[in-house]
């Protein structure tokens, strides 16, 4: 999760995001270049009193500074369409969880089991357990099973909200009336954290998302304990 005075991304936990962060060094190193070059054309040009008269009017600079760019772009728009590509496959999930948006909660419903479904509200400030995180731990976590792939469907009962799990690369808009769906596969255990990321009343802040991942064995376990209470 996120720390005081982080300046970059959140540490990778699935392949997407992997490849999000790898696109972002990329993207930016080009940038780097290309804001270098200008800044050492503006200064040169500023600096010196000597006029070039075949820069003055030569159509191979034209050329030149025509199709650089293009190439540029063309570094950075194809490794973006298929970052792109891999973000919408969806390759035979082992499970699919529903979630749905609440004014200001979420609900999850694991479809592949009988009547496993709840709902997940923000722990107020007052109950938190010691080391518990403020505005961002919840009274029930989705629990998922380390690296499978989980499909994820994305609905809202009233107003618009938005599923968002950074470390993940995952922010899927939830839209009444409407099913948008995600997929994604951990690769390490741990705790996740995100939060509605919409603008959906007076409460938006206080409607967090927590992902546990955990071994299979332990899913199993889980799985058989909620059903048990159902």
């Amino acid at each position: 999760m996120a720390y005081p005075t982080q300046m970059g991304f959140q540490d990778a936990a699935s392949p997407v995001m992997e490849e999000l962060l790898n696109f972002h060094d990329h993207a930016l190193m080009i940038v780097f270049l290309v804001s270098t070059l200008v800044l050492y054309i503006i200064v040169a040009m500023v600096s010196t009193k000597l006029t070039n008269k075949f820069i003055l009017d030569s159509q191979e600079i034209e050329i030149i500074w025509t199709i650089l760019p293009a190439i540029i772009l063309t570094f950075i728009a194809l490794p973006s369409l298929r970052i792109l590509y891999l973000m919408d496959e969806i390759n035979d999930p082992h499970m699919t969880i529903k979630a749905v948006g609440h004014q200001w909660y979420w609900s999850y419903e694991y479809t592949d089991y009988e009547n496993l479904e709840f709902d997940s509200y923000m722990i107020p400030t007052q109950d938190l357990t010691p080391g518990g995180f403020r505005l961002l731990e919840t009274d029930h976590r989705m629990v998922i099973p380390k690296e499978s792939p989980v499909r994820v469907l994305i609905s809202a009962e009233d107003v618009l909200h938005s599923w968002a799990i950074p470390s993940l690369g995952v922010k899927v808009d939830a839209v009444p009336g409407r099913l948008n769906q995600t997929t994604f596969m951990v690769t390490r255990h741990g705790v996740f954290y995100g939060q509605c990321s919409e603008i959906c009343g007076a409460n938006h802040s206080f409607m967090p998302i927590v992902i546990e991942t955990v071994p299979l064995e332990s899913f199993e376990n889980w799985s058989a304990l909620m059903l048990e209470y159902a």
